[in-house]
Parts: C-alpha cells; structure tokens; sequence
C-alpha cells in the first residue's frame, strides 16, 4: 500500500505536477482506510518526500530540493490558493524581488488575500505570512510570472511600491520600505494609475509614498505623476504622520502632500 501511495506522487512529479491533497489520494485508492491513507503519508513525509503545507494539502519536494528537504513556496502557493478558493497575489519584498529589487532578502513569503484572514504557515524554517485584505483585489494590478510548476499572481510594481508602504510592519519599518522602493523606480510607471487602483490603495498611503518620491528619493517626475493622478481621482489629502506609531504634535508639515514630517528616513547603502 505505501509504496502504491509513493508511486502515485512520484507519478504525478514525473509529470510536472508538484502538489496533491488527501481527498485526491482518498479517490484514487477508495480500498485504503483512513488510517492506512495517512500511516503512508506519515512515512513518505518522514523521508522529506512530500511537506503537509495545510491541513489535507501536501507539497512534492523536487529532487533539486531534496536536501534541503522543503520547498519554495512559490512552487505551491497558485496551487494552494486555488485548493482554499481564495484569490491571492505575492506582495512586498517577493514582489519586488521579481522586478530586480532584491537587496532585501525576504525573512518570510508575503501572499495578499482578502478577508477572513487565513493563519500564517511555518513549515520547515519557511514562514508564509498571509495578508489579509478588505477590498476586491484588482486582478488589473497583477502580473503572472511562470515558476518551475506554473504561474503565480504577482503585484505590479506599482502596486508593489503602494504595499510597501501599507504594510511597512511586515517587511520592517519605513526606512527598509524606501529602500526597496528606490530599487523599484525605474519599473514604475503612474501614468498608468486607474480608479481600481485608487480604490484598492488607501488615501493615506498615496501621500506618504508621494513624500517618499520627492522629499527622500528625490523623483520628482514619479511623485508629480502621483499627485496627478491623485487628483484626477479626486483623492482627498488630510494631514497624516510620516510614521502612524510617533508622536505628530509640534513636527514641520509638507503641504503639498499634508504629511507630518515626524520621522527622518535614511535609505541603506545600496
């Protein structure tokens, strides 16, 4: 029976295909019990075969993975998004790391889903962290990108930059945000903002990433490109913190973008 099993999933890795999920292995051998199913997925897991990403979905590990014995998440993730019903994009440090921006090595895999949240997954010293979001994620503002078992759902690097900034706490702070978003500018293009991206992108967040782009990164030409768009979309600025966790009382003011300047931002060495 294990070795049926093991020669079902060396089966499907032999044709490309790097995932599998119990109720898939139930239909295929239906004279197995439920224990017997899972003894020999125990085992096969044991030899660093196969990774139990989430409950009743597994990961293959390809031979070029076999020493290290897991498995890049970019290799499943399409996969598992689809096996959960939940529409997703790769955000932040990976994002950026497909447009060249890879000065920042990623500590975890950053995936955008919308609400209800889904529990981040840490499996063999890989950390998924699972974003969560309220809004429809515009499909228009991702970009497939082919991996060794097919395509995933990519942010564009506009989208990227704006995230960046949302979500500064995962990758570690503002400074770290403007760093990877001096890596980016070259890929950025504004002229290309939409209404679905202004609907998705918090109002806030425009208005650091314009300061960013002008007062820090000294891209004059990307941040007046923003601020038009900004307006074409009838943005609505109120003064906001540079940085939302400090003190704003009493800190000079850049009214072009009615951001509190209550934080001084340093990129790294490049």
């Amino acid at each position: 029976m294990l070795y049926k099993i093991k020669d079902y999933i060396q089966g499907l890795q032999k044709r490309g295909t790097l995932t599998f999920t119990l109720c898939e292995i139930r239909e295929k051998f239906p004279s197995f019990s439920e224990i017997a199913i899972k003894s020999a997925l125990r085992r096969i897991s044991g030899n660093n075969a196969i990774i139990s990403v989430r409950k009743g979905f597994y990961a293959i590990v390809p031979i070029s993975y076999a020493l290290r014995g897991t498995v890049p998440p970019e290799l499943y993730i399409d996969d598992l998004m689809k096996h959960l019903h939940r529409p997703y994009y790769v955000g932040l440090l990976n994002a950026a790391a497909y447009y060249g921006a890879a000065h920042q090595q990623p500590q975890a895999f950053s995936v955008v889903t919308p609400f209800p949240p889904l529990r981040d997954a840490i499996k063999k010293g890989v950390y998924i962290n699972f974003i969560a979001t309220r809004k429809e994620i515009p499909q228009m503002w991702l970009k497939p990108f082919r991996t060794e078992s097919g395509d995933i759902q990519v942010s564009k690097p506009e989208l990227t930059a704006a995230d960046l900034i949302t979500y500064q706490k995962e990758i570690g702070g503002l400074n770290r945000a403007a760093t990877v978003l001096y890596e980016l500018i070259e890929k950025l293009d504004f002229n290309l903002l939409d209404k679905l991206f202004f609907d998705f992108i918090p109002v806030s967040t425009i208005q650091r990433l314009g300061y960013l782009l002008e007062c820090v990164l000294e891209q004059p030409r990307l941040a007046k490109e923003l601020h038009s768009k900004a307006q074409a979309f009838k943005c609505k600025f109120q003064k906001i913190p540079l940085k939302r966790s400090k003190q704003k009382d009493c800190f000079a003011v850049n009214t072009h973008w009615k951001v509190i300047i209550n934080e001084q931002l340093e990129i790294d060495d490049l």
